[in-house]
């Protein structure tokens, strides 16, 4: 009688604290390569009032619900494109900027508030939140953001049809085209997103353990 084979070891595993479909496939491409041993699970629990003020904020509000909500390591991004003169507007405003949640809405209303406006520099920004349950001192969570920003300007109509969000009146600065333009490849080499969830990678392995 030969022994049964041993049981694979579970998974670790760590929520994407979002409802967002194209943010999943983004963080999915992003952090999948570089987190292996990892699964990346999809959250479907409650959704959180966002009513920090910065967006490391409001990451973290993301982050701390889903990981109540499941019980596991979670982690968040708040992001969105901030204008100096709209002064620093939508910000952390970005996704409800017309009061619709609509992409489409919010990115006609940006472009009809720089009519006439010479300077349209722009930056994409992004905070990305880890939150560990019972990993920090005393068993309370264990919480850290990373922030990255992709400078920019607002071009003065949409182009392309990638991307999602402001991506198509958005060139990225070093590009001759908008970042609805970019491949997923090439956005998710440079992008905010990309710059804020590689700078928080090393913590999430040393937290997970993996």
């Amino acid at each position: 009688m030969t022994d049964a084979p041993a049981s694979a070891a579970p998974a670790v595993r760590l929520v994407l604290a979002t409802h967002n479909a194209h943010k999943v496939t983004e963080l999915r491409r992003i952090l999948g390569p570089r987190l292996d041993g990892i699964e990346l699970v999809g959250y479907d629990g409650p959704e959180p009032v966002e009513d920090g003020d910065t967006f490391a904020a409001n990451a973290l509000i993301k982050a701390r619900a889903a990981a109540e909500h499941t019980g596991l390591p979670a982690i968040a991004d708040d992001s969105g494109i901030s204008v100096p003169a709209l002064g620093g507007a939508p910000g952390i405003h970005s996704a409800r900027y017309a009061g619709s949640r609509d992409d489409a809405d919010n990115r006609d209303l940006l472009l009809a508030n720089l009519v006439g406006e010479a300077d349209r520099t722009a930056t994409f920004d992004c905070a990305a939140a880890l939150v560990v349950p019972g990993a920090g001192q005393g068993g309370t969570a264990f919480e850290h953001v990373e922030l990255g920003q992709w400078p920019g300007e607002v071009l003065e109509a949409a182009v392309g049809d990638g991307g999602f969000g402001y991506d198509p009146v958005f060139r990225p600065e070093g590009h001759a085209v908008s970042a609805a333009e970019l491949t997923a490849d090439e956005k998710n080499a440079d992008s905010h997103r990309a710059r804020a969830f590689g700078a928080i990678i090393t913590t999430v392995r040393s937290q997970l353990g993996v």
